[in-house]
């Protein structure tokens, strides 16, 4: 059901041990906790001008991750279907697992996405949604990296950083301002482009526990099920906000 540590990604920066991606949870949890208590008497930061930074830095970090994975994965004739891990030391191997490293590392940065609502003071915007999402992510990723940085996950990096193109495009377009809010009309449909990420990728997973893949079937268990998780909140934000929120 589950394989060895990588060899290769094993001393890569916050791979080595589980140590340093706990104590980055515990602080972001303590974040979530006791920031708005902090900014409870202090005006709310508009961060204008370094969200427009960060949100376009992040949409070009997803740009070229989305383009590492499509491009490694044609080169090294990667299967949709059955993908194994190419542990190797060849040149198209430790460039999937160096993009598969950005892309945990990138989780890890996003991060601050609610430290920028806390000093907003956009407290609704820190739902439970959002902290599951953004906090276990960190260490389904670190997993991913330290035992099966390639292979089946391929496609989980490559299409997450595709919608993340769009995702970080709609926050870079709203932190310029209210001035923008005609143009953001199509939020509603980056929702749904999110779901049938969820879809495509629960699709992906489960397919190769049905079929013959030497590709851990503890992996893809896994992934299916926190798919499952994200779909279900999905589908309640999509009808808390576009059809609840209509009527």
């Amino acid at each position: 059901l589950f394989c060895f540590p990588d060899p290769r990604t094993h001393p890569w920066p916050l791979v080595h041990s589980p140590l340093p991606v706990t104590l980055l949870f515990v602080l972001y949890l303590l974040v979530v906790a006791l920031g708005p208590f902090y900014m409870r008497q202090r005006e709310a930061r508009k961060l204008r001008g370094l969200l427009v930074a960060y949100n376009v830095a992040m949409m070009m970090l997803s740009s070229y991750m989305f383009y590492e994975f499509l491009v490694t994965s044609v080169l090294d004739n990667y299967s949709y279907l059955c993908q194994p891990v190419d542990y190797s030391q060849s040149e198209l191997g430790m460039r999937m697992a160096r993009v598969c490293w950005w892309f945990f590392f990138s989780k890890v940065i996003e991060l601050l996405d609610t430290v920028f609502f806390i000093l907003r003071k956009k407290q609704e915007q820190v739902t439970f949604l959002h902290v599951y999402h953004h906090g276990t992510m960190l260490f389904n990723w670190w997993s991913g990296v330290k035992y099966v940085p390639g292979g089946q996950a391929f496609f989980i990096g490559m299409l997450n950083s595709f919608v993340h193109i769009f995702m970080y495009g709609y926050y870079a377009l709203a932190s310029l301002g209210p001035q923008m809010h005609h143009y953001l009309w199509w939020k509603r449909y980056l929702t749904i482009m999110q779901l049938c990420q969820f879809v495509a990728i629960a699709a992906h997973s489960s397919y190769n526990l049905f079929t013959e893949c030497p590709f851990p079937d503890g992996f893809n268990i896994a992934v299916f099920l926190y798919i499952l998780s994200l779909i279900v909140l999905f589908l309640h934000y999509y009808y808390q906000t576009y059809i609840r929120g209509k009527k």
